[in-house]
């Protein structure tokens, strides 16, 4: 059984930054996706961004390119999120899942295996 736990999340001040952290155990994750999503009260669930386990591809959220950072320690089976000059519009539960598709997909509904998620929280 997959598990995926993240961490990392908080309260801070607009222009900060936060590092989220999933730690994923159960199984072997060479090949697969990780990514990340975020749903905000009120709103939709949302891609945030995801990685091939195998680093070499890469997708970002309009909304978070230049600002995020996606990146993986295969040694750990951790994956992370840097995110860097936070907003108030970046509030949200940040979620972590795992996708055994060959191509990074941005749809939350490609990805089967969702961890329990952690709250990041942007005061302006």
């Amino acid at each position: 059984q997959v598990q995926l736990a993240e961490s990392g999340g908080g309260l801070v001040q607009a222009g900060d930054s936060l590092r989220l952290s999933c730690a994923a155990s159960g199984r072997t994750f060479s090949n697969y996706i990780m990514g990340w999503f975020r749903q905000a009260p009120g709103k939709e669930r949302e891609f945030v961004a995801a990685i091939r386990w195998s680093g070499d591809t890469t997708s970002y959220a309009d909304s978070v390119k230049g600002r995020f950072t996606i990146s993986r320690d295969n040694a750990k089976n951790t994956v992370y999120l840097q995110m860097n000059s936070l907003k108030p519009e970046d509030t949200a539960v940040y979620y972590c899942a795992v996708d055994s598709a060959i191509f990074v997909s941005r749809r939350g509904g490609s990805y089967d295996y969702w961890g329990q998620g952690t709250q990041v929280t942007v005061s302006s």
